[in-house]
């Protein structure tokens, strides 16, 4: 086996989505030679199939520096960075120029399949710390291919791996017979073929962030309409109902962020979702018409749902990552560095601390960044991922006093958790915290939710209440 000397080898990183192409840029930016291995057909595939979705962060949030410096030069304008772009502006207008400017430095059709130390598996210890990176891919075509590299950084995201029904973390019973009533993603209720399988029917909305207050608030928007008539939603939370369950709302320091809650709220109040706390899934039975019956692990049946809409959120595809010797929290699947800083069991409120290479690297010095450093986390902004690959850019680079200089400050979500509160079924009204504000509705119109790597609300206090 011929492998090349590490100074002629790229840093290869998974995935072209935002984090991964602002990786790049960051790299490049360096001096640094990048090759991005994407699975799918085209920059940001993953956001393409969210497109629908608008973003709670603006245009200013969702563009890295590094990716900007790089796209001026070719002339590109960057979009009013006050307004709030969807998932499909994100990707035609900001990820395709980029993944263009950055030429055949990104490999589309590439899915790899494995990671390990160039002739070593991970049980052996000689000379394994001078052997380059070897990656095994898959082209469109079934060709194979080994590609090796200096570095290897992981922004392959969670979008693949969303996460089943069932309280316990496994399909609950009956899950996979029933999925073809079953969508793990927020439905694109614009188009004529979906919006029907929804219109008039009674849809189960399982999950308690959101991608859940975006159904919610688009399935009541579908209620109004002239051609949604009867259409309606069951809310199913594991929690009870608190001060918190509908976001910070006015004390969101992103007020989309906060109107998207409150449009959820807004759902329940004016009649078009019924909320069922405490609600543990542990199985589907299926109705005499063959309709799903929702069942709890305290013995509770649901009326019978035409659609149920799983977003429970989504944990990352570890499996070609098996051969490499990485440390990983045992319950977030989070470097083992980050997660006491966005374990929702334990965080209370604010914004998550400043974190970047020293926190996402592992053993193998490979480094997990985006929405996959955050494992299970409930917790992502856009702007978490471009500092955390621009310090990671700069420690490949030798850079070490920039990698360590992280400075970060994240909009705060208004809510406390306090710790311990995750996941509990039993949260009565008012317990939500000290913080927790008194709901406002905020009009925000339709689809103005969040998906992808601008998901979910912030984790542990940096000190004091809610930054206080």
């Amino acid at each position: 086996m011929n492998v090349p000397p590490h100074t002629d080898l790229p840093v290869v990183v998974i995935g072209a989505g935002p984090v991964g192409l602002a990786a790049a840029a960051h790299l490049l930016d360096r001096g640094i030679e990048p090759l991005v291995l994407e699975a799918g057909h085209a920059a940001g595939a993953a956001v393409r199939e969210w497109s629908h979705v608008r973003l709670f962060s603006t245009w200013g949030e969702v563009v890295d520096p590094a990716a900007e410096k790089l796209l001026a030069s070719s002339g590109w304008v960057k979009p009013d960075p006050a307004t709030y772009p969807s998932g499909g502006d994100w990707a035609g207008l900001y990820l395709r120029p980029l993944a263009d400017a950055l030429g055949e430095r990104v490999r589309y059709d590439t899915r790899v399949t494995g990671v390990s130390r160039a002739g070593r598996d991970r049980v052996v210890d000689a000379d394994r710390e001078s052997r380059p990176f070897a990656l095994h891919v898959s082209h469109a075509d079934g060709r194979e291919e080994r590609v090796y590299a200096r570095a290897v950084i992981d922004a392959s995201g969670t979008w693949t791996t969303p996460s089943p029904a069932g309280a316990d973390g496994l399909p609950a019973l009956g899950e996979k017979a029933a999925e073809g009533r079953i969508t793990y993603r927020v439905p694109d209720l614009r188009d004529p073929a979906v919006r029907a399988r929804y219109a008039g029917r009674r849809t189960a909305v399982v999950g308690s962030g959101a991608s859940a207050f975006t159904a919610l608030a688009d399935l009541a928007d579908l209620a109004t309409s002239d051609d949604g008539t009867g259409t309606k939603a069951v809310w199913v939370l594991r929690r009870g109902i608190s001060g918190s369950t509908f976001g910070g709302g006015e004390a969101d320091q992103l007020p989309a962020r906060g109107a998207l809650g409150l449009a959820a709220k807004a759902a329940v109040d004016d009649g078009h979702a019924d909320a069922v706390t405490g609600f543990r899934t542990v199985a589907f039975e299926r109705a005499a018409d063959g309709r799903p019956v929702l069942v709890g692990e305290d013995g509770r049946r649901l009326d019978p749902v035409d659609e149920v809409i799983v977003l429970t959120g989504f944990r990352p595809d570890l499996n070609f990552l098996d051969e490499l010797r990485i440390d990983l929290d045992e319950r977030l699947h989070a470097p083992v560095a980050l997660a006491p800083l966005i374990d929702p069991n334990q965080h209370s409120c604010g914004t998550v601390p400043p974190h970047g290479h020293r926190e996402l690297s592992h053993r193998e010095k490979g480094y997990l960044v985006g929405m996959k450093s955050y494992g299970r986390a409930p917790t992502f902004l856009a702007m978490t991922g471009y500092e955390q690959v621009r310090s990671v850019a700069a420690a490949i680079a030798g850079d070490l006093e920039s990698a360590d200089r992280v400075e970060l400050t994240l909009p705060e979500t208004g809510v406390c958790g306090g710790a311990g509160l995750f996941d509990a079924p039993d949260a009565a009204e008012g317990d939500g915290g000290c913080c927790t504000p008194a709901p406002q509705l905020i009009q925000l119109g339709t689809s103005a939710g969040t998906a992808g790597t601008s998901a979910g609300t912030e984790g542990a206090s940096s000190g004091g209440c809610c930054g206080s």
